[in-house]
């Protein structure tokens, strides 16, 4: 996997990126992690990537451009158990959906970080942040293998098919651990491979930049959420995005002192 594990690799993902912050402009322009095209998703993946994983409430909270350009893989809003008065991260924020929607949840004291790489997504970010009209939010440009932010910062870290990008997966968990306050919480949506991936997908920068090559394994996350020195990890998978591989939640906490 070597070619896959430098700079041009994370170039090619952030020229990916920025194509689909573009592509929102464009009328009935649908973006996501997965689809075939860089910047496009077909109307039978919308189910499981996209707006689609998100209710009608929430998508009626947010602006059009937010939801065209929301490219994860599932809704870790839903499941990070936020309260009013946290602080937020999200990994990779994209177009910011998911931040705007924490933002809302953490009001009116919280505050909602968004962390992305690519100025294309931040600046469309912030014009959705503008539309809707949410103050409590802060976007970061950086990668997330060197976080911007001090250590036992942040009460929740969110990521919605993101980490499995990173060519450093391990130093994102490192990060993410540091970042967190004690008795804080990772809750995030990610692809899971299955152990038994061909090296011909895993080898596939096509495969790569949609998500399924670079994914771990359910034992490789867990013994990298451990080695972090997270404890109470839990993955569940959600529905399968490729045949060999799966969508799943993934939670874990920082032990508090």
């Amino acid at each position: 996997m070597a070619e896959l594990t430098n700079d041009a690799l994370r170039e090619t993902v952030r020229e990916r990126y920025a194509a689909a912050a573009r592509a929102t402009t464009e009328p009935a322009a649908k973006s996501g992690c997965c689809g075939s095209d860089p910047a496009i998703i077909t109307d039978e993946q919308a189910e499981h990537f996209g707006r689609g994983l998100y209710a009608d409430g929430e998508r009626d909270e947010l602006p059009e451009e937010a939801l065209i350009a929301s490219l994860g893989c599932g809704n870790p809003t839903a499941m990070a158990d936020l309260s009013p008065g946290d602080t937020v991260l999200d990994l990779g924020s994209g177009g910011g959906i998911d931040v705007l929607l924490s933002a809302r949840r953490v009001a009116p004291t919280g505050t909602a970080y968004g962390l992305d790489m690519t100025d294309e997504m931040l600046e469309l970010a912030r014009a959705n942040q503008a539309k809707a009209g949410i103050t409590n939010v802060h976007w970061l440009k950086g990668h997330i293998e060197a976080i911007p932010l001090p250590a036992a910062s942040v009460d929740v870290v969110l990521s919605n098919c993101v980490i499995n990008l990173s060519t450093d997966k391990p130093q994102v968990l490192r990060e993410t651990a540091r970042v967190l306050k004690p008795g804080g919480r990772f809750a995030v949506s990610d692809v899971i491979a299955d152990p038994g991936m061909d090296d011909a997908t895993r080898a596939d920068v096509s495969q790569y930049v949609g998500c399924i090559a670079g994914a771990l394994t359910r034992d490789e996350y867990t013994r990298y959420l451990a080695a972090a020195g997270l404890t109470d990890i839990e993955i569940t998978e959600t529905h399968r995005v490729h045949e060999a591989a799966g969508s799943a939640i993934i939670r874990a906490r920082k032990p508090a002192v």
